[in-house]
């Protein structure tokens, strides 16, 4: 079977990437078009187009790229018509995505979707958007389930995959001689995965390196992103390194570390390792999102557990002095917040969940 998936980010190429490798494991004549990027291409699919060209977040942000968006859009449904794909596999990455399943349900292609748009935070009248040109849903949080349900759409819950890349993570023993680490303990800085989010809150974690003499700080680098975004901030710090594609080696030698909102706070709660979560937007995108938002966290492990077992700092909270205090806090409570962090684990279910994913997608495209 011919299918035609679309991830808009890194996450998405992640999780796109097993879901690619589960297809061809299920369906031997399985052929794939992507967009997405690195990870997915690798898995073996066609990559039309790389996530770093889609990435835009905010309000003010997607405004001023529209242009950009609309052409891509436009690229995007001509190459599914000429494609012709048994079905198109939609990750995430809502604003684009169900833009694109509305069109397709238009041209009687079937949607499947994976991985929820956030509809239980905000947008929830998205949710009757979604019951008409979604054909199946597959969610990877537990709760999301019942959420659907509320709305007499029934929806598959396959568990989270990244469960399944955990799953398959070894150990590098040499991690610090490798990357001419001092022997310091490490706290581990995720700034995130677009331009806009580490322009905006770089320097914030960078400032905080005086107050934590006796440990070193490691950068986790986008996959996406150049070395001269994070070098123009980090050029006058000795304290400080940039790595590469180790981002989970590196938060397994880390004692603690400080992440941008997003999936980096669960795989950050999946590796044991406390964290301070922020979040520093523009003032307007920001105001906007607070009269929308209708969570009490922001954090993914938060929102799982419906407790703050992880610490947030949002916009004007997010300071300097907070992130220091936040962050002393959380290396004092090391043992109870990994005690959370099993309770959190048992919640998303077993490993496999990108191969359950592919049986069931198999299973619908034959049946129907």
């Amino acid at each position: 079977m011919r299918y035609y998936i679309i991830a808009g980010e890194a996450s998405g190429d992640l999780h796109g990437a097993n879901l690619i490798k589960a297809l061809k494991k299920k369906d031997s004549q399985a052929d794939i078009r992507a967009w997405g990027g690195d990870l997915m291409e690798n898995s073996g699919a066609v990559l039309k187009k790389h996530y770093r060209e889609l990435a835009f977040m905010g309000f003010l942000e997607v405004l001023k790229n529209l242009p950009t968006i609309l052409r891509n859009m436009s690229v995007c449904k001509k190459d599914i018509l000429a494609y012709k794909p048994d079905v198109l596999i939609l990750i995430d990455y809502p604003g684009f995505n169900l833009r694109i399943a509305t069109w397709a349900k238009t041209q009687n292609i079937k949607v499947f979707y994976y991985i929820s748009p956030q509809i239980w935070a905000w947008k929830e009248r998205r949710i009757h958007l979604i019951k008409k040109v979604v054909d199946r849903m597959f969610v990877i949080l537990p709760f999301e389930k019942d959420f659907y349900k509320k709305y007499d759409m029934y929806v598959d819950f396959v568990g989270h995959p990244l469960l399944d890349a955990f799953e398959q993570f070894e150990l590098q023993v040499d991690f610090h001689k490798k990357n001419n680490l001092s022997q310091k303990p490490i706290i581990a800085l995720l700034p995130g995965s677009r331009k806009q989010e580490i322009e905006k809150i770089m320097a914030l974690m960078l400032n905080i390196i005086p107050n934590f003499e006796a440990y070193q700080f490691v950068i986790a680098g986008a996959p996406s992103m150049e070395d001269a975004v994070y070098e123009s901030f980090i050029h006058q710090n000795k304290n400080v390194k940039l790595l590469r594609n180790q981002t989970y080696q590196l938060l397994a030698h880390s004692a603690a570390a400080i992440v941008t909102s997003g999936t980096a706070t669960l795989e950050t709660a999946l590796m044991n390792v406390p964290q301070v979560v922020v979040y520093k937007g523009s003032a307007i995108s920001y105001a906007i999102a607070k009269r929308l938002v209708n969570i009490k966290y922001i954090a993914l492990p938060n929102l799982i557990m419906d407790r703050a077992i992880v610490k947030e700092l949002i916009q004007n909270d997010c300071t300097v002095q907070h992130i220091s205090e936040a962050l002393q806090q959380q290396l004092s409570a090391s043992e109870t917040i990994k005690k959370h962090y099993a309770t959190l684990k048992n919640k998303l279910g077993n490993v496999g969940a990108s191969q359950r994913l592919a049986d069931l997608i198999v299973q619908y495209l034959r049946n129907e």
